[in-house]
This record gives structure tokens, sequence and C-alpha cells, in this order.
């Protein structure tokens, strides 16, 4: 059984379709790209997956289950956890701060607890839980600078730190390299492919085609909002559809 599947899945805004009868399936411990021209439901897909918006048709399932119906809450709970295309950090936080406020989010401390004292005992393992990942992402020696102050691929970094604060089990990246320099981008692949090494499986929807083909498993293809084809980087790098897709038609080029 697939980890994840999208089946047959339509997303209409009005009358506009902006996903339409898409199927795919990401097995556990798989990276997996989701890529496509700009407009091609990339982002809808994401945002239906991790319950901002219902299905107009179709089913997401998840470990064979139908999440397609429950609230972003139920479904992160669930372990799948998505990042967004604009660093959503507390800019005046420092770095532990941040990730701290994501374990707290998915802390479970009861008030009987805290009032006879295992409150503390989870504070303390709160707090080295985002020591560990915040160690983890690189970012120790930066934990005490505030989010606004790091530069744009820690930044970045950071709001992966605190996806992982939630102790995800399938983690969706939105567009995690955009505006990165090729440092940055180096570096952040590296860091992706050691969250996978953690036991984490990743979908991400990314633009940069270098990082895309560098790390993927596999590739899922859309366009106009359909799955167009997919596959592993070199079977899609060379499907004459997609080089279409992107470049347009020879006489489009000319």
């Amino acid at each position: 059984m697939p980890l994840l599947e999208v089946d047959n899945l339509t997303r209409r805004f009005g009358g506009l379709s902006a996903v339409s009868d898409l199927s795919f399936a990401v097995e556990e411990g798989e990276i997996r790209g989701l890529i496509g021209p700009n407009g091609a439901g990339k982002t809808t897909t994401f945002n239906v997956i991790t319950g901002f918006y219902r299905p107009t048709g179709g089913r997401i399932l998840y470990r064979g289950e139908d999440i397609s119906r429950l609230s972003t809450n139920q479904i992160a709970k669930r372990g799948l956890v998505r990042t967004f295309q604009h660093t959503t950090l507390f800019q005046e936080f420092t770095a532990f701060k941040n990730v701290l406020v994501g374990c707290h989010l998915h802390a479970r401390v009861s008030p009987l607890g805290a009032i006879f004292g295992a409150g503390h005992a989870a504070e303390r393992e709160i707090e080295d839980r985002a020591r560990e990942i915040l160690a983890f992402m690189g970012l120790a020696e930066r934990r005490d600078e505030l989010a606004a102050e790091l530069p744009h691929g820690l930044q970045r970094a950071l709001g992966v730190a605190v996806a992982l604060a939630a102790d995800p089990k399938v983690l969706l990246l939105d567009e995690p390299f955009t505006g990165m320099n090729p440092e940055e981008t180096r570096r952040m692949m590296e860091l992706v492919r050691r969250v996978r090494e953690r036991g984490v499986t990743l979908l991400l929807v990314e633009h940069d085609m270098q990082a895309v083909m560098g790390l993927c498993d596999r590739i899922t293809v859309l366009n106009f909002g359909r799955l167009l084809t997919e596959g592993t980087p070199e079977e899609v790098r060379n499907h004459p559809d997609v080089i279409e897709a992107y470049l347009g038609t020879a006489s489009d080029v000319a």
C-alpha cells in the first residue's frame, strides 16, 4: 500500500478547474517531486492534501485512510506537515524560540500533569527536542539570533526545522529553494537528504530543476491541473511532452 495516494482528485474554483482528475501515489521513504509550469495546479494539490481546501471530487488517502474531509489539524496530527512558499516564521523570535513554538504546538501535557510537576519534565523534553532539531539542521550556533536577522537560506532551513518539530511522517515542501544562491541550494539539498534519512517521506513542489533532478527518486509532472507524466528524473527530463510544456513547440520558441 502506498503511504500517500491522490485518487482522481479534482478541485474547482467557481467554473475553473485548478486540478482535474489527478492521481498519483507516493511510497514510504521516497523523495517525490511535483513539478509543472506556473499555474499547473501544484500548490492547489498541496492545499487539498493538507486540508486547506476540500476536494471537489476524488480522495486523498494516507495509509489507506480517506483524509479528504479532515481538518488541517487532524491531518497534521496524523503526520502530514507542510511548509509554505513564503517563510512563515516569528521574525522577532530567536531561532530557538521559533522551533520551541513548533514543539509546543504538538506537546501533550495535561493540566493536571502540569500542576503535579509533570509539566516541568515535559518542558525540559521540549527544550531538548528543539535543541536537537536545530543541531540537526545545522542551526545550533544560530539559536539565539532573531529569525529576521538570519540570511535567506538559513530562514528557509529554520522553516523546515519548525516543520520537523511537528514530528512529520510526510513533509510537504512548497518551493524550498526559492531565492537561494547556488551554495544555499546545495546546502538545502543536503539537508533534505538528511531529513529523508531521519525516516521522513518528502513531497516537494519546486521550480529549481537542478535541485529536483538531483534530489527526487520520482517526479510527477502537472500541466493545466492534469497529470502530464511521471517517472524517474532521467525519464522526465527527456520526455517530449515535458519539454513542450516548459518550452513550447518549436514554432512557439521561434
